[in-house]
């Protein structure tokens, strides 16, 4: 199997704006965000399709997420963070983590352009937030 470009990633083969990481999971900003703060969560270990996660793998990715989670939500102003699973276009399980305002937000159509250096400011928020907890 060809290694995804979240394996890459994992590897540090591609620079990602990490927000997040343990031994199993890694999270980090989308650099084709729907809004500031998207924050990509994927198990390490690289399996194409969410459900074919095993329970521990599956039941951690989700723990995980939802500390992440909760790190956006007090990084970047929103209503709340949403949840989407949609594991098309990249061929390595992960969860979007999503601020919220409207539903427009959810737009994945509706891809939003940072600069660097935004990125680089609102991952450092995200991971303060992280730690603090």
């Amino acid at each position: 199997m060809e290694a995804s470009i979240f394996t890459k990633i994992v590897n540090g083969e591609i620079p990602a704006y990490k927000i997040a990481e343990d031994d199993r999971y890694l999270a980090f900003l989308d650099v084709f965000p729907t809004t500031k703060g998207h924050t990509l969560v994927i198990p390490k270990q690289q399996i194409d399709y969410l459900f074919d996660l095993d329970d521990d793998l599956y039941l951690g990715l989700m723990a995980f997420s939802k500390k992440v989670a909760a790190a956006v939500e007090k990084a970047v102003p929103c209503k709340r963070i949403g949840v989407a699973v949609v594991g098309i276009e990249v061929p390595h399980a992960h969860v979007h983590l999503i601020p919220l305002n409207s539903m427009q937000d959810m737009n994945f159509a509706n891809k939003q352009k940072f600069s660097k250096k935004e990125f680089e400011a609102v991952a450092e928020k995200i991971r303060e937030a992280y730690q603090a907890d």
